[in-house]
């Protein structure tokens, strides 16, 4: 029996290794914050600096410092931002006005949310905080509650900074994640060459993808300085530039699917291990150089084994995004209905509990705040189809309110709620993997605070209102709404389709060099190093917005039927994009060989993109058109 896509979505759960690092840090974030303040008398101030730690703790993922700053540091801001606009708009207007004024901060933080995941991390802290600031009563002012915010989320960034990890225990504390990840691209490398020529070989091509954009993600971030500044870095980066023609070239040969001698993946595993162990690389498999890929991957080894060597640092293969590019991205199809979306649904929840506070429906509880916060959680598409997380949130509230009606009949209070504090922090880094104990872990959390902070207890409250909101959710997620639904998965497409064809514009076109004096017209010069470098960049980008685009059709998959009739086929399209990078990528190999295409390559071109163009007629999601090709004669 299959169940629904929704409901099947629902009942998965990320696996791997319990984060014992994270678990300290959060057992050291809000907990020992709302300790202090209350040994001061200042318990308002320190539930606000716990609120921010705990949502800082739930941007606390895997990755290096670098990426940390960036995932927990934006975020936080933004909710800074919107603890002042909530705390003062709360203040000085009426209830209609209010519900007006934070429906259009929805409508922004809807729109930024699209360009990506911090951007949405920092979107969703703005829409909670505005909410917590307009409602929460508390003497502060509101500045005094932003730097209080404020300092609770970088009180856990300094924890992130400051203590020691897995790879600062080995012996190398600059370094948390890059080097793991680095050597998790040439174990990928590995596992593609033994997958070649087997049914295997497309999905460890994604897991080669997974593995370089987590490298990149890990070595990329805020820096002090534009360049790597050490020779341990700058060496680290020279092993994940060697990498990227190594998995040029195995991409090649699984397009391929030539015959790849069994010791072809021993290499990639030796540079993997020195890269885990910071040796050299020891001697190398002997090459096999009896076709194109794969006299493409011996030199790859030679060239790897060489930086390995040097060190001289390498490049990492990103742009940055343009002004052009983030507003294109907020204003795009997919910003313009995250945003509606978002707003339609935060403005709702806004009114209903502001008319319910109104009504006195609360009675001595001032927490209207809970219930457009709530719904905050469930409408962003990003972070999950909208009926998975609506029936995980309900659960996930009964079972944490449940839960914490029983600790608050036998717990003293402050010091036993401080306590379960702590306790939530510490849980939370495991609870991340399913919305559910997420939000169970939340629920415990936000209660004890409530508590702490001198109301009743507001179990029964919570349930209710959480149930509220998600059929909030639920009913305004699925209205009609103006221009064409769908707009996330399209504008991921057309992202997707857009890097293929540069990538292919310029392996066919822009990699052509002058030709030497006397050289036959279809015979191509080698092309210089710049030349390879923007190659691989472009590849990069195509394949991250393949998997950025993957990600999408698998949520907007998994939505209601109404929602998710809307993406219909797009999972064909993108899958003949990745089919038509990969054909790119074999036709650069073979261009770099002998600098000509194949018939059978360019036939192969000619045939996916005449399948792209029949499976997105009249739709115009993507558009990839062929170049001139350099032919065999």
């Amino acid at each position: 029996m299959h169940l629904p896509p929704w409901l099947a979505h629902a009942l998965r759960a990320q696996r791997g290794p319990i984060p014992w690092n994270a678990v300290a840090r959060g057992a050291l974030s809000a907990g020992p914050l709302l300790l202090a303040a209350v040994l001061v008398e200042q318990t308002s101030v320190g539930v606000v600096a716990a609120i921010a730690a705990m949502l800082a703790g739930i941007n606390d993922r895997p990755g290096s410092r670098r990426v940390a700053v960036k995932r927990i540091g934006v975020p936080a801001l933004a909710g800074a931002v919107g603890m002042v606009v909530g705390t003062y708009a709360g203040e000085s207007v009426g209830a209609v006005t209010l519900t007006v004024l934070l429906t259009l901060v929805g409508l922004v933080a809807g729109g930024i949310s699209a360009v990506g995941p911090v951007a949405s991390g920092a979107g969703t802290q703005l829409l909670v905080a505005s909410a917590i600031g307009a409602g929460m009563p508390l003497p502060e002012e509101g500045w005094l509650r932003a730097v209080a915010y404020l300092g609770g989320a970088c009180w856990l960034l300094g924890l992130r900074l400051v203590l020691p990890t897995p790879g600062a225990l080995a012996g190398d504390f600059r370094f948390d994640g890059e080097r793991e990840a680095v050597a998790g691209v040439y174990e990928a490398v590995a596992d593609l060459l033994d997958a070649v020529g087997s049914e295997n070989a497309t999905a460890r091509r994604v897991a080669l993808t997974a593995a370089l954009d987590h490298a990149q993600d890990a070595l990329t971030g805020p820096r002090l300085r534009r360049y790597a500044s050490s020779a341990a870095e700058r060496r680290l980066h020279a092993q994940y530039a060697a990498a990227l023609p190594l998995a040029e070239a195995a991409t090649a040969l699984a397009w391929g699917e030539e015959a790849v001698p069994g010791r072809a993946s021993a290499g990639p595993r030796r540079l993997a291990a020195a890269v885990r162990e910071n040796t050299h690389t020891g001697p190398l498999p002997a090459p096999n150089r009896s076709g194109a890929a794969l006299r493409a991957l011996d030199d790859a080894l030679l060239r790897a084994a060489e930086a390995f060597d040097r060190g001289r640092g390498g490049d990492l293969h990103t742009r940055r995004l343009t002004a052009r590019d983030l507003l294109r991205s907020v204003f795009g199809t997919g910003g313009r209905e995250y945003g509606l979306r978002v707003a339609l649904c935060f403005g709702t929840s806004v009114a209903v509990a502001q008319a319910l506070h109104h009504s006195h429906w609360y009675g001595e509880h001032q927490h209207w705040y809970w219930l457009p916060a709530t719904a905050v959680f469930l409408v962003k598409p990003d972070l999950g189809p909208l009926a998975s997380r609506v029936l995980c949130r309900a659960a996930g509230t009964v079972l944490g309110a449940l839960v914490f009606a029983g600790f608050a009949l036998v717990l003293p209070r402050p010091e036993g709620l401080i306590a379960l504090v702590a306790v939530s922090g510490a849980l939370l880094p495991v609870a991340t993997r399913h919305f559910a104990a997420q939000t169970a872990v939340v629920t415990v959390l936000v209660l004890a605070l409530v508590m702490v902070g001198g109301e009743p207890q507001a179990s029964v409250g919570r349930i209710t209102e959480t149930l509220l909101a998600c059929a909030i959710v639920l009913i305004v997620g699925h209205l009609p709404m103006p221009g064409q639904r769908g707009g996330g998965v399209r504008a991921r497409l057309a992202v997707a389709g857009g890097a293929a064809q540069a990538y292919l514009v310029h392996v066919l076109r822009e990699t052509e060099r002058p030709l030497p004096r006397g050289a036959e017209p279809a015979v191509r010069s080698t092309p210089t190093e710049d030349t390879r470098a923007l190659r691989w960049t472009l590849r990069r980008e195509a394949y991250r917005a393949l998997a950025e685009a993957r990600t999408a059709i698998a949520h907007a998959a998994a939505e209601l039927p109404a929602l998710a009739r809307h993406s219909e086929g797009a999972d064909e399209i993108v899958a003949v994009l990745e089919r038509i990078v990969d054909t790119t990528t074999a036709c650069a190999v073979h261009l770099d060989d002998s600098g000509r295409l194949t018939p059978e390559q360019a036939h192969r071109l000619t045939e996916l993109l005449d399948e792209l163009g029949r499976l997105d007629a009249g739709r115009g999601r993507v558009e990839v058109r062929l170049p001139g090709i350099p032919l065999a004669g």
